[in-house]
């Protein structure tokens, strides 16, 4: 006990006092942030980068009932089975990741854009209606 009052003397009882409050404070801190990546990480799909089915349908919700203007795109590849097939898995990965990296180029940053499973992807984004007779004509 003497010894504890001796270094509690050397350093002040402030610092002592504020050494006692920052470590714990420090403790929870890289505890939130190591809990808000793995958050984070149940949000979007290691493959593709978007959001998985439950984020996407959370961020979807808010955009319809946000914006009048909102249109909603449902993406499902082709043959993809025979690509996993035939040229394997990598080949099939890279594919998917394509697909979003276009969807997400041609979405734009405010759009919800999610892979809801397999090859399966949707969008939900502000496109006017003049902009929707554009698309539709391939301009």
């Amino acid at each position: 006990m003497t010894s504890l009052l001796c270094f509690q003397g050397r350093i002040g009882q402030r610092t002592l006092l504020l050494t006692t409050a920052a470590v714990p404070l420090t403790g929870w801190a890289v505890h939130a942030a190591a809990l808000h990546k793995q958050l984070a990480a149940t949000r979007k799909d290691p493959l593709t980068g978007l959001m998985r089915r439950d984020a996407y349908a959370a961020r979807a919700c808010r955009l319809l009932a946000r914006h009048d203007d909102t249109t909603v795109v449902m993406v499902d590849a082709d043959r993809f089975k025979e690509i996993n097939d035939r040229l394997g898995h990598a080949a099939g990965d890279t594919v998917l990741a394509s697909i979003a990296a276009r969807l997400t180029a041609w979405a734009g940053p405010r759009a919800a854009i999610g892979r809801l499973g397999g090859d399966e992807f949707a969008v939900v984004l502000e496109l006017p209606a003049e902009r929707r007779m554009q698309q539709g004509r391939g301009r």
